[in-house]
């Protein structure tokens, strides 16, 4: 995600990361004022998201330059897991004071902090190496992110620090791989007949005579899935501490059992379970600002084997 929206309320964290533990549905009153059945009980699908804590490896710095924005120094944590190591190499004998005095100069036009996921706490998950994201803190004044920034600089920040029940985000994942496609499955195309005699499963034809080649806009085989997409404006319907209360009978289906706080978002989210998904504020925001949480009054907790 290398697009953050400006926010009025802060400081605070835009931007978050969970996994994918699988779907349900549940029943809800509901919110959306032009609906045919506003203000009814009904009954929709949601996906169910585990988001252990996050912990800030690092503050970021950006300076506004001719050329756009600027790395202009960071201030990396005192004590970082062990575990970050898996990924990139820490320094050691760091020193943190002589790190703020070098960007205490700088002209700060924006203030991000590296934050790094922690799977050893997701059963539902087989890795130990975290993902490492830069977020960025909006909201408020520039002095006051800064104090904000350093007060959460290596401690944990949870879900609750980046949004609330009943909020718009965005979701951003990897859909789901189906490795290399034909293109009727992979554009859709119609299947060719009459007095076609070799082929039914193949484009009509690849170009005109000029321009001398195959334009890119012609449909073809090629690689389907595992591609990055960004869905907007999913609703956050709910986020609790205690997977009991949404873990079906025999756990999520190749996942298992939600043992940290999750998030129920209402619809759909790219990828297959335990893919990382990350959160962030809506950038193109459209749908009705909710003061309070929706009112769910089921969640469903019966087994998915074999649904």
């Amino acid at each position: 995600m290398d697009h953050w929206p400006e926010i009025s309320e802060g400081p605070k964290v835009q931007g978050f990361a969970g996994y994918k533990a699988g779907m349900t549905h549940a029943m809800m009153v509901d919110y959306r004022k032009s609906s045919t059945t506003a203000g009814q009980e009904i009954k929709i699908p949601v996906t169910v998201l585990e988001v252990p804590p996050m912990k800030v490896a690092a503050v970021r710095l950006y300076e506004n330059t001719r050329y756009g924005l600027r790395t202009a120094g960071e201030v990396w944590a005192a004590s970082i897991d062990e575990t970050l190591s898996r990924r990139l190499p820490i320094p050691k004998n760091y020193d943190q004071g002589k790190a703020w005095e070098k960007v205490k100069e700088v002209d700060v036009e924006d203030i991000r902090i590296l934050a790094y996921t922690q799977p050893k706490m997701v059963k539902g998950v087989p890795k130990k190496v975290p993902e490492l994201m830069e977020l960025r803190i909006g909201g408020g004044t520039m002095d006051a992110r800064m104090e904000y920034a350093k007060g959460i600089l290596g401690k944990d920040i949870g879900i609750a620090d980046f949004a609330k029940e009943g909020a718009l985000i965005d979701v951003s994942a990897v859909t789901n791989g189906k490795g290399f496609q034909g293109a009727v499955k992979r554009w859709g195309l119609k299947l060719l007949h009459h007095k076609n005699s070799k082929h039914r499963r193949m484009v009509g034809t690849l170009a005109p005579k000029r321009p001398g080649y195959v334009r890119e806009t012609v449909p073809q085989a090629g690689q389907m899935g595992y591609h990055q997409r960004t869905e907007v404006n999913k609703r956050i319907l709910k986020i609790g501490e205690k997977g009991e209360e949404i873990n079906p009978k025999g756990g999520f289906v190749l996942y298992g059992l939600v043992n940290n706080p999750y998030v129920l978002l209402h619809g759909s989210v790219p990828g297959p379970t335990k893919r990382l998904v990350r959160l962030r504020d809506p950038v193109r925001k459209q749908g009705v600002d909710l003061k309070e949480a929706p009112s769910m009054t089921y969640v469903s907790v019966e087994s998915k084997q074999g649904a």
